[in-house]
């Protein structure tokens, strides 16, 4: 059997591996794009995930070769099919064992030592993802940039566009997000925006890179601009407040964890995030910032080879 095992956090934005000895020592790392099978499919998740253990196998400097056991926390690999599908993949091509779950599981378990709690993830999507002592789970949010994903970056951008198209035309308030979305694509006037927007190589984590210049004009002052991250704060919230109710953990403190580019890029963000959740009684402790969920991937792996 392999003396290693790799574990994968694969977002919206992006994929990182991590190839790992049975001591939990890193050895080496691999980043690739996004493997969201529900968004761009199975077959084009595939090839980033391969891209990524194969980096990460370089970066170690060391050959390619079949693991002992393999985790994958995947945005958008909630459903069953897509579980199965994946895992036999890995298990034909990549892994002696092979685990998908989604990626806010990945999350609670690289945070939690007790494997239970509440993990809130908000980077170019968002969701929340709880698991109770019983071990049953439950989730709110996720639903895809159509559907839902509120208080996501890209929910967070998409809002400002709106809002600064809006007032582009007079039709809203006036807002310094307009100026600044403009300067940060380097755009002349506001009707440059539907060209840049609508273009055909367009991509969802290029829109939610407007998330920081809505934040910023926020701290600035900006009123339009506070209002929107207000409400990101309040969506982000109401998903904990989901989760921990259909658990019933909200009985007594539970561990909460956060990760993503959106909070954990923005301290005041995450503060906002907090203090809601210490008005409506949800008690949260301890609560933990989680930069680097594929360590989670990391220790679930090994649990298949103990």
């Amino acid at each position: 059997m392999s003396d290693f095992v790799i574990g994968i956090d694969g977002g919206g934005s992006r994929t990182r591996a991590v190839l790992s000895d049975l001591a939990e020592n890193v050895l080496g790392t691999g980043e690739a794009g996004t493997s969201n099978p529900m968004v761009h499919g199975v077959a084009a998740a595939q090839r980033e995930l391969e891209l990524a253990i194969e980096r990460a196998f370089e970066n170690a400097q060391r050959p390619h070769e079949r693991v002992a056991a393999l985790c994958m926390g995947l945005a958008g690999a909630d459903r069953a099919p897509v579980q199965q599908e994946l895992t036999e993949w890995a298990l034909n091509n990549l892994a002696e064992k092979a685990r998908v779950v989604n990626d806010a599981e990945i999350v609670l378990a690289v945070a939690s030592a007790q494997t239970w709690g509440v993990a809130l993830i908000a980077g170019t999507g968002s969701f929340a993802w709880g698991k109770n002592r019983a071990g049953e789970t439950a989730r709110a949010g996720g639903w895809g940039y159509l559907l839902g994903d509120e208080g996501s970056a890209f929910d967070l951008a998409r809002q400002a566009l709106r809002a600064s198209t809006q007032a582009a035309d007079g039709r809203a308030e006036p807002t310094r997000l307009l100026n600044a979305i403009l300067d940060f694509w380097n755009l002349a006037e506001p009707r440059d925006l539907v060209a840049y927007v609508y273009r055909p190589e367009q991509t969802h984590s290029e829109i939610a890179r407007l998330a920081p210049i809505v934040l910023r004009t926020a701290e600035e002052g900006d009123a339009v601009a506070q209002h929107l991250v207000d409400q990101a704060a309040n969506a982000l919230t109401a998903a904990v407040d989901a989760v921990s109710g259909t658990l019933h953990l909200n009985t007594a403190a539970f561990p909460l964890a956060l990760t993503g580019g959106l909070v954990l890029g923005s301290p005041a963000l995450c503060r906002q995030v907090i203090s809601l959740l210490e008005q409506r009684d949800s008690r949260v402790a301890p609560i933990e910032l989680v930069h680097q969920p594929v360590i989670g991937a990391v220790k679930l792996a090994l649990e298949l080879v103990k």
